[in-house]
């Protein structure tokens, strides 16, 4: 049996197996990368701690024990409590089994399919499996800890710039994971995709409601985050709103991946828009009036302290590097772009994250199906 050994603390990480064994397995190798993830990591459900994390908590737990002794015992019981949580909710039936509810049999193929053909609007909470909404509260947990961890490293550990920023960095990787369920459901209700890649979305979906882990997110995060401190390093051209040496300040700092995604996508109207209420930190709505306003005042510029003066309301533009700004301002784009939609109005229907997430999922896709081809081709050679 697997385990895990957290500041001392040595637990099985498939707890309750033993009682699961009336489930029968469903083979879910196709949806990993086997290099990026272990087999094991696929049968044991929730992860506590992934392997980097475990490095960090050792490290740090290492540093506290030379610099900080008296910080130690708070850690563990908060480490403790992650992983009791977990258990917890180990005792819910795997998403990925095929399973007998209270009143029916609940496959994962039957509850993909459910996800994508439930087409409602509202808050879908009591609509999840349980095992779903829990994960979500373990997953908050578990980001507050590291966030603690952070400041742990930076105030009591004697930790240089580069290793506290190891801490921030895996922080807010998982605030993306956290942020992926909201965009993995948007874009599964998107029926402008295929069907085959909505339903390898909601595939995606249920792996991360049963692992609270996500390689894929994990690989893009580096580069939402590096978008995030770029625009945060921004002053907008407030006056003519158009973003553009914006714009092209944050792509200068991007990698390949991002440069492609602005260079095939952003003649889109819908994410052009997505992508300027994301450069200015104010609503499509907000900017409209902006524009109008300076235009009828002939004003050419404004600084973003100005903005909330013009507009006649609070807006939050100044943001900070904290990941709960960069989270709180992605729910207020995504649940305004989620009213467009619903009430027909103009403006984004989609964040700019759901944009970008879609390319690389898209992207991905077709990197498998010309690989097939060429799988095809070499053995009728």
């Amino acid at each position: 049996m697997e385990t895990i050994d957290v500041a001392g603390i040595k637990e099985p990480t498939d707890a309750l197996a033993q009682n699961n064994l009336e489930f029968t397995s469903v083979n879910i190798d196709e949806f990993f990368d086997q290099n990026e993830i272990n087999h094991d990591a696929i049968q044991t459900g929730i992860v506590i701690l992934t392997p980097a994390q475990e490095r960090l908590v050792r490290k740090l737990l290492d540093a506290l024990h030379r610099y900080a002794p008296d910080r130690i015992e708070h850690l563990e019981k908060r480490l403790r409590d992650v992983q009791n949580l977990a258990k917890a909710i180990a005792q819910f039936p795997s998403l990925l089994e095929r399973t007998s509810t209270t009143s029916s049999v609940r496959t994962p193929e039957a509850l993909v399919e459910s996800i994508i053909s439930y087409q409602e609007d509202g808050d879908t909470s009591l609509h999840m499996p349980s095992k779903a909404s829990l994960g979500k509260g373990f997953l908050v947990t578990k980001i507050h800890t590291f966030f603690s961890m952070s400041k742990l490293a930076r105030d009591y550990a004697h930790m240089d710039e580069k290793a506290v920023k190891e801490y921030a960095d895996e922080t807010v990787s998982m605030m993306f994971t956290l942020m992926a369920e909201d965009v993995y459901l948007n874009l599964i209700h998107d029926k402008t995709l295929s069907m085959e890649l909505r339903r390898q979305l909601a595939n995606s979906l249920i792996i991360l409601w049963e692992h609270r882990s996500d390689q894929a997110i994990t690989d893009i995060a580096p580069v939402l985050q590096n978008v995030w401190q770029a625009r945060r390093r921004l002053a907008p051209a407030f006056g003519t709103m158009m973003g553009t040496s914006e714009l092209l300040l944050v792509t200068v700092q991007m990698d390949e991946q991002w440069n492609s995604f602005i260079k095939q996508r952003l003649s889109d109207i819908n994410v052009s828009h997505a992508m300027e209420e994301f450069l200015f930190g104010i609503s499509y709505e907000q900017i409209l009036r902006l524009k109008n306003l300076l235009r009828e005042q002939g004003i050419k510029a404004i600084g973003r302290d100005e903005v909330s003066s013009y507009l006649g309301e609070r807006v939050k533009t100044d943001v900070s590097l904290d990941y709960r700004d960069f989270y709180l301002l992605y729910t207020v784009r995504r649940d305004n772009a989620r009213v467009r939609h619903r009430l027909h109005l103009e403006g984004p229907h989609k964040t700019l994250e759901d944009h970008f997430i879609r390319f690389v999922m898209e992207q991905n896709q077709q990197k498998q199906e010309n690989d097939a081809v060429a799988n095809n081709i070499l053995e009728v050679e």
